[in-house]
């Protein structure tokens, strides 16, 4: 009985009879991405002088999007970021110590 049920699914299944069709969509999405080969063959032959003055515009309209701290933010920034160092550099040599004192031990 259980042989009769896996023929049957195996039937069922096979992928050999079906046909493989490019449908209208699948036609389109090829023709697309040819068309933006060509878009990128044109790019590419522009002149260093065009390409440089598109990237300088690129560059200028990233700048309106950053947001610039004020003098006031500017002092707090500056203040936390040195606190934050004098930290770090006297907790490694903490460590350091330690470790020497623990290598001269042994």
């Amino acid at each position: 009985m259980a042989e009769v049920r896996k023929r049957v699914l195996e039937d069922k299944y096979n992928t050999k009879s079906i046909k493989t069709t490019k449908t209208k969509k699948e036609t389109k999405k090829v023709k697309t991405t040819t068309v933006k080969k060509k878009e990128t063959k044109k790019i590419e032959k522009k002149g260093i002088f065009t390409k440089f003055r598109i990237f300088c515009h690129g560059v200028a309209s990233e700048f309106k999007k950053v947001h610039w701290p004020n003098k006031k933010d500017m002092v707090k920034y500056s203040i936390a970021t040195i606190i934050f160092i004098i930290f770090c550099g006297l907790f490694f040599y903490a460590i350091d110590v330690i470790f020497a004192l623990i290598r001269t031990l042994v």
